[in-house]
């Protein structure tokens, strides 16, 4: 991560969808007026927390159908596409898990940071490794994710705790640094 927050650019245009543009649907809240995220986003961190493969099958209570995700490796649209990531996350790595530090919200809005503690099956085995990151996220009128970006310095994180290209990078971070 490089300490800059997202731009327009990192995600497509998006257009209001019609429940934005009406409420809720209830005739209870006026038009133009933002519905309170907290819940939504404090349901999503208690998710992430606690994620694992049974729990997966519960995403769709937090992602709207056409849900935009983007990692460093991923970038994929729809529920379906966001939960397989996660699978492969259960099924490559060993023992994953989120800790949630800090989040932030405002309006549709919200940034989480968190740690992701997991281990390599191939090397390295019974050593919990770390990668620190952040997830830009943006709510439907619902209180649904409609937009996921993750950001993270694969470079640091993962990279250098690989054989063979670690060795790689961290020369040339010494190289580089002053």
């Amino acid at each position: 991560m490089n300490g800059i927050a997202p731009s327009a650019s990192d995600f497509p245009a998006s257009q209001p969808d019609e429940s934005s543009r009406q409420g809720n649907g209830t005739g209870s809240d006026p038009i133009g007026v933002e519905p309170d995220h907290r819940d939504s986003l404090a349901r999503l961190c208690a998710f992430y927390a606690t994620l694992s493969p049974e729990s997966l099958a519960g995403i769709a209570e937090f992602y709207a159908d056409r849900a935009l995700f983007k990692d460093p490796f991923n970038e994929v649209v729809g529920i379906a596409a966001i939960e397989a990531i996660f699978r492969a996350m259960f099924a490559d790595l060993e023992s994953p898990r989120f800790v949630i530090r800090a989040s932030v919200l405002e309006g549709g809005r919200a940034c989480v940071t968190w740690d992701f503690e997991f281990g390599f099956r191939s090397f390295r085995r019974g050593q919990t490794q770390l990668i620190r990151g952040a997830s830009w996220l943006e709510f439907d009128a619902a209180g649904k994710v409609v937009r996921h970006r993750d950001y993270w310095d694969a470079a640091e994180e993962l990279y250098e705790k690989l054989p063979v290209i670690g060795a790689l990078m961290r020369g040339l971070r010494r190289r580089l640094g002053h």
